[in-house]
């Protein structure tokens, strides 16, 4: 990753299904007449990656077409304040606001997406990244394509890469080798 680019990120947004989660979503019910639940499955992986990046400085935010309140609830477990799921403006109107609510511009931002929805926002902003199972219109807009597949640690592993090109990965690493624990 281009250190010069990972030093100007200052926000961090990531799409959730295929990225956060392997895309799968869990849709079941007590009984016919109950109401549905919707279940998602997230990487402990990705959590600590989240707390990295947030000590480092950077805020994050979710960024998703969809509404989930498992998705909420995981915001929440990770004191994640700038969230959108299922904006009816869509994506590029939201993380508009979330930016403006930040003081960020879109070249102070990276977006790490997996399908056609995220195309509009990663033409916008300074670092477009892609996780590995990306379709190829976002992976060949992505200046940063990551191995990992969504849900499996790919936020870890794109988190790594900024926060090594940023030169802050192994002071970070350095405070879990003293005893020093994040939450998440």
């Amino acid at each position: 990753m281009d250190r010069r680019l990972a030093k100007s990120v200052r926000f961090v947004s990531l799409d959730v299904d295929g990225v956060l989660t392997d895309g799968s979503i869990w849709v079941g019910a007590d009984s016919p007449l109950s109401a549905p639940r919707e279940l998602r499955r997230f990487h402990a992986l990705d959590g600590l990656a989240i707390r990295m990046m947030q000590r480092a400085g950077l805020v994050i935010g979710f960024l998703s077409g969809k509404r989930s309140a498992a998705v909420r609830l995981r915001a929440r477990e990770l004191d994640i304040a700038e969230v959108s799921l299922g904006s009816r403006e869509g994506k590029l109107s939201a993380l508009r606001g979330m930016l403006a609510r930040c003081g960020c511009t879109w070249d102070q931002a990276a977006h790490l997406g997996d399908d056609l929805t995220d195309l509009a926002v990663m033409e916008r902003v300074g670092l477009p990244a892609a996780v590995v199972g990306a379709v190829p219109e976002v992976r060949a807009g992505a200046t940063w394509v990551g191995t990992v597949p969504g849900g499996e640690g790919a936020v870890r592993e794109f988190a790594e890469a900024l926060l090594v090109a940023r030169g802050e990965w192994d002071g970070l690493v350095a405070e879990f080798r003293e005893g020093g624990r994040f939450a998440g």
